[in-house]
């Protein structure tokens, strides 16, 4: 039977929350399914494009969403959902493929990405089959059913990619990851820096049992966060709002968090006065981080940005993900990096990495092994 795609509608909140319990049961994570106000609110948001599809008889069986920012020129596919008895036909393609030239239409947006789940190899074949690239892996990001990993996809719009201004990266985890996207994407990163050319911290200073403070009052941590932000060029974290601020008790520094404890994870969107701040106190953030319920924790650096990565790299967080052409200044198009860090025990058997995530995977666990395995010398 045929499906016909078209906008949703404030009607179709009731069907919609059911067809991603149908789908997804209990256990999804995401307010735009799940929660009807906010549902309300986005089919309304004119930065939203969400599409459903119907059959001929009227039953809702698939839906599908990209969420935009338009400061950043960035959109995010989101709740991409077909009901059981619809796979294998082929909708999820048609509205992939539908919201994105919706969404692209506009001239709005540079790119569009989407996290993808790698329990089964579908999801990653039908973005690949409609213009996205694999960008990386995120290890234990979400709760789903259980704790899962993510693949992280991009699309781009026309002629982005080719004003990429390309910075490279040193020897050693970083290079492991860009050379993977090569291998991934085709994308040239750049050629290697010296890693002489600078120091490297001397590591993490602070043990986890050190003082970090925690306020969650979103009202009053955004109100702070646009004080100390007020320039929108300062701040660059693709929809994330912080809800969340970390900060020790002599206020050295302030760090903006998306703290998520339905799904478990944490994203930093920004530190006052700057990403290095947190050099040596990473460790009691991350103490206080999971006992407010986070086991994921990713921030977002621009790959030029090399005492930031070095402070996250210093403190165990792993460059998992590169997304190339991510952040327009002026006429050129910069890179950036996702670190990330989780406190659960990872396990990669169930995670069903094709052909376009494999030298992801390959690149997390040498990196996580360098990171977290110290190997014995043994004497010739």
């Amino acid at each position: 039977m045929t499906s016909t795609i078209a906008p949703a509608a404030p009607q179709d909140v009731a069907q919609l929350r059911q067809l991603y319990f149908d789908v997804y049961g209990h256990g999804y994570p995401v307010a735009l399914g799940s929660d009807p106000e906010e549902m309300r609110r986005l089919i309304a948001d004119p930065h939203t494009h969400w599409l459903t599809a119907r059959q001929d008889g009227g039953r809702l069986t698939g839906s599908v969403a990209v969420q935009t920012d338009p400061g950043s020129r960035i959109g995010k596919l989101v709740g991409l959902a077909v009901h059981p008895e619809q796979r294998g036909g082929g909708l999820a393609g048609r509205l992939t493929a539908a919201v994105c030239a919706d969404a692209f239409a506009s001239g709005a947006l540079d790119s569009v990405y989407a996290t993808v789940r790698v329990v089964t190899p579908g999801p990653q074949q039908v973005f690949v089959r409609h213009g996205f690239r694999a960008l990386g892996l995120l290890p234990n990001a979400v709760e789903v059913a259980g704790c899962e990993s993510l693949a992280l996809f991009a699309r781009h719009a026309d002629g982005v990619l080719a004003r990429r201004a390309t910075v490279g990266a040193d020897e050693g985890t970083l290079l492991r990851l860009l050379e993977a996207a090569r291998r991934s994407t085709g994308l040239d990163h750049g050629r290697p820096r010296a890693a002489a050319a600078r120091a490297r911290p001397a590591g993490r200073s602070a043990p986890a049992t050190a003082p970090m403070e925690l306020i969650t009052a979103p009202g009053f941590v955004r109100r702070r966060f646009l004080e100390l932000f007020p320039d929108p060029g300062a701040r660059f974290f693709p929809l994330h709002l912080p809800n969340a601020v970390l900060t020790p008790p002599d206020g050295a520094f302030e760090a903006y968090a998306d703290l998520d404890p339905v799904a478990a994870s944490c994203s930093l969107v920004a530190v006052h006065p700057s990403p290095a701040a947190v050099a040596g106190a990473l460790e009691p953030l991350m103490a206080a981080v999971t006992r407010a319920g986070a086991d994921y924790v990713e921030t977002l650096l621009p790959l030029a940005d090399t005492a930031a990565l070095d402070a996250f790299l210093a403190a165990g967080f792993i460059p998992s993900a590169v997304y190339p052409a991510m952040r327009r200044i002026g006429d050129r198009f910069h890179d950036y990096v996702v670190l990330s860090r989780t406190s659960r025990q990872i396990d990669f058997r169930a995670t069903a990495a094709g052909p376009r995530l494999r030298p992801y995977l390959e690149s997390y666990l040498t990196a996580w092994t360098s990171t977290y395995l110290t190997l014995p010398e043994v004497a010739p």
